[in-house]
């Protein structure tokens, strides 16, 4: 099933203090949006990924974590919980969204326009697992992917910041 979104700015999402998150707020920014979990053995990356927003935020770099529960039950605690972990263990200071379901029949409409060539008009894609990245650029295209065991500061995604 289509999103029926044309733009990654056409969404509006759940922040994860339950307000709504327009992503049209981005608009003319770089958006690094990642699946993320508290379980996982990638947990780690979380340093990675504020680390990188830390540096490149004032350039124009933004970087939403989407929890999700989907790759064994790593993620199974409630929003509340999620953001207490994030700001305690790593310092999140990026924008966090409400847990959300990024494969499967419950997917979140972001996510069906991320991963299908149709809506994104670039590739179609499959989550893999926690800390999976998609690159947005400042016109709110999808430019790639990257694998989640890559890291935040990969070659790929500092030769994508390099124009900021």
């Amino acid at each position: 099933m289509l999103s029926g979104q044309d733009s990654f700015y056409s969404f509006t999402v759940k922040a994860i203090d339950g307000s709504d998150y327009p992503l049209a707020q981005l608009e003319g920014k770089k958006v690094l949006v990642v699946n993320t979990a508290s379980k996982c053995g990638l947990t780690p990356q979380y340093e990675d990924l504020e680390a990188l927003y830390r540096k490149y935020k004032d350039k124009g770099l933004v970087i939403i974590g989407f929890p999700s529960n989907d790759f064994a039950g790593q993620e199974p605690g409630s929003d509340e919980e999620i953001a207490a972990f994030c700001t305690e263990k790593f310092e999140v200071s990026f924008p966090m969204m409400a847990k959300i379901a990024v494969k499967g029949e419950e997917q979140h409409p972001l996510y069906q326009w991320l991963t299908t060539m149709e809506e994104n008009q670039l590739e179609d894609s499959k989550v893999a697992w926690n800390f999976q990245k998609y690159m947005i650029d400042e016109q709110g295209k999808l430019v790639g992917h990257i694998s989640p065991r890559k890291k935040p500061h990969c070659k790929e995604i500092l030769a994508w910041l390099e124009s900021l």
